[in-house]
């Protein structure tokens, strides 16, 4: 919260012109919370802690499938509570309701999208990942492709990709809430909910973060629930929303402009394909390249389904993610609306100077809509649990970020300089490796509070509409067509990465202009959509692709067993050919599933016979880094081929194939129908 604002006191908007603002609704960094909200944050705050060391302590630490893929244990309802809690980050929280405030409906289309990507990567790719037996995205195109350049290359773009748009935004998001509901310091706020997040992703891996995402998710959809019910019972339910919205004007304007005024499309999903500021052909064709890569492609959310104990269950874990990705439409885009509804002259502040003094950006303050609605309508003890919503929100995309950016940092950079590394080395390794994402993640606050786009949602849309593109393409050839070859992959993912820059490099250079200012972007940033753009990077660099893979000599038929989709059923014979290094991360998961039974979640404290006795410091280290005290049990050949196919079997039983085919057509179904419905 700014100081200038804090000054006029909460009636205020910043210019002269008294608003009818209830006085509890922005509590200043002299007012503290009522005694239930810091109750219910505490217990919030303790029972995370608390389910998080539960699922360490029963998890399997010690082993790469255990860390890393929960041991391949996950059953469907903590998949797909993960996939969108994973997703439904706090910047999503305020961005969404941001571009809501601004816009409308049409931004919710990002989220109903989802559902199909979902459907996508249950049914077409995660079976090819399994079958293939990896861990990492990287580790997929370096089987399909051979080489080392792609690999390193998709890790390193990965990691960049991650502090980018989801780290850094998340920090920035959950941090402006923190200080406008709490009036924290904003680095005091940020550092302790990175603390606390780092230490049971650290200490628990994949199985601790699946756990405490469902949770969170729990509370997250009960709690914005809560707070949706109370905004529309405020503005008089969806017809008051209607009305009360295309009315939200702010009292003081910019002359000659029409920026204050509402969207008349606002209630619309598709917009006009030229003026419309989501182009209905961009929000269908263009978004889909960028979730196929979020839903379809990233780390992030793969290693959830990759984590499933069968593929019924990874598929069960898409489908329960599929109709969670609906509501957010309802709990986060139309609460976005009712907060410029009810506050027109902070959310939807256009003079420059005015929003300033409110929020600190001059092109807008509609990303304080979510916050705004949080401190003013939610009554105390609720207030508290809307605020553990948030942090909910933040800790459980952090975690999810952390602990996919530490798998790929550690089996895919790592081991290509440490070829023959131990895995209690690639365990260490990758916990270390959170610990430096948080000290990057602190240092990068400052540049995300002076580069304060109007929009949170749209500098994170457009920047993966850069970089993203590419990296779509290149994964639907290497499932769909055996054609493509390691050449061709790489100079098409260098050619897509070379113009998403040039795209990117002139975005930063102009800004978007404040309400009143001339427009100087060059033609290429004002009329032409991001979303288009997405769309023609990702043909132009499949183009190049199958150019130059057609110049290059195919891959032999025999080397693509079991790599895309058409060869997914080959006999794992085939596979056993690879070269023992390129499946350290199927082979190494041996030790999670070995004959020892617990694979690591042995009690560390317990000695071996004769064994020198270990100081507490030593105990306390060797736990954290999920280190055992028990030898590592060799498998003979004939146990590791058995325990390699059980880890790539993507055999169904008839029965839950066909409970999930039912449910996929059902969601498809209601998913048709909201589109229909809100066109």
């Amino acid at each position: 919260m700014s100081p200038e604002l804090a000054a006029m006191g909460p009636g205020a908007s910043g210019n002269g012109v008294s608003t009818t603002i209830v006085p509890r609704s922005a509590p200043g960094p002299g007012v503290s919370l009522h005694a239930y909200d810091i109750a219910v944050l505490v217990v919030y705050f303790v029972f995370v802690i608390g389910v998080g060391v539960w699922s360490s302590i029963r998890a399997s630490r010690g082993t790469i499938g255990g860390y890393f893929l929960a041991g391949r244990s996950m059953s469907w309802w903590p998949i797909g509570a993960s996939l969108m809690s994973s997703n439904v980050g706090s910047g999503l929280f305020i961005g969404l309701a941001g571009t809501g405030a601004a816009g409308g409906l049409a931004v919710g289309g990002f989220e109903w999208n989802a559902t199909w990507l979902l459907l996508a990567l249950g049914w077409i790719f995660v079976p090819v990942y399994i079958a293939a037996g990896v861990v990492t995205m990287p580790q997929y195109l370096k089987k399909r492709f051979g080489g080392q350049r792609i690999q390193v290359y998709m890790s390193v773009l990965s990691l960049i990709l991650y502090i980018f748009t989801k780290i850094s935004t998340d920090i920035f998001s959950g941090a402006l809430f923190i200080q406008m509901a709490l009036g924290w310091n904003l680095y005091l706020s940020t550092v302790t909910l990175l603390v606390v997040t780092a230490v049971y992703t650290i200490t628990g891996g994949l199985t601790a973060v699946i756990y405490t995402d469902t949770l969170q998710t729990v509370i997250m959809v009960g709690g914005a629930l809560v707070l949706m019910f109370l905004g529309f019972q405020e503005v008089g339910w969806y017809p008051g929303l209607e009305e009360r919205y295309s009315q939200a004007l702010p009292n003081v304007t910019v002359p000659n402009t029409s920026c204050h005024l509402p969207r008349p499309d606002a209630f619309h999903m598709l917009r006009d394909p030229v003026r419309g500021d989501l182009p209905w052909p961009g929000l269908i064709f263009g978004l889909t390249v960028l979730a196929t890569w979020c839903w379809c492609t990233d780390q992030v959310i793969v290693q959830r389904s990759l984590s499933a104990k069968s593929l019924s269950h990874a598929k069960g874990g898409s489908v329960l993610g599929g109709y969670l990705k609906i509501l957010p439409m309802f709990f986060i885009v139309m609460p976005g609306m009712i907060s410029r509804a009810l506050y027109p002259d902070e959310v939807g502040c256009v003079d420059p100077d005015v929003c300033q003094a409110i929020c600190g950006a001059r092109v807008g303050c509609s990303n304080i809509a979510y916050p705004k609605l949080v401190m003013a309508l939610m009554p105390v003890g609720l207030r508290g649990l809307m605020i553990a919503v948030i942090m909910a929100a933040l800790m459980s995309s952090l975690t999810s970020i952390f602990n996919s950016s530490s798998t790929l940092f550690a089996i895919d950079v790592w081991q290509r300089f440490r070829r023959n590394a131990t895995e209690q080395e690639l365990m260490v390794v990758g916990r270390v490796f959170v610990v430096v994402l948080v000290v990057v993640s602190i240092l990068w606050i400052p540049i995300i509070q002076s580069s304060n786009s109007g929009q949170l949602f749209d500098y994170i849309q457009s920047v993966t509409s850069y970089l993203a593109p590419p990296i779509t393409a290149l994964f639907l050839l290497a499932i769909f067509c055996k054609r493509v070859t390691e050449p061709g992959a790489f100079w098409g993912l260098l050619f897509g990465l070379v113009v998403g820059l040039l795209r990117m490099i002139l975005e930063f250079c102009y800004s978007a202009p404040a309400c009143g200012e001339e427009d100087r972007r060059p033609a290429v940033l004002k009329d032409f959509h991001y979303l288009y753009f997405a769309l023609l990077l990702c043909g132009l660099t499949a183009i190049v692709i199958v150019a130059v893979s057609l110049c290059t000599a195919p891959i032999p038929e025999e080397k693509l067993a079991r790599l895309t989709w058409w060869t997914r059923h080959c006999p794992c014979s085939e596979l056993e050919k690879e070269p023992p290094e390129s499946t350290v991360g199927t082979a190494q998961m041996a030790s999670g599933e070995g004959p020892t039974g617990a694979g690591g979640a042995e009690d560390p404290s317990r000695e071996q016979p004769g064994a020198p006795r270990r100081s507490w410091g030593q105990w306390l280290w060797r736990w954290l880094c999920g280190i055992s005290g028990a030898p590592e049990q060799a498998l003979s050949p004939a146990e590791k081929a058995a325990l390699e196919q059980k880890l790539t079997s993507i055999a169904e039983e008839p029965l839950w194939r066909s409970v999930c085919n039912i449910n996929a057509v059902l969601l498809l179904a209601v998913n048709v129908f909201l589109w229909g419905y809100f066109a």
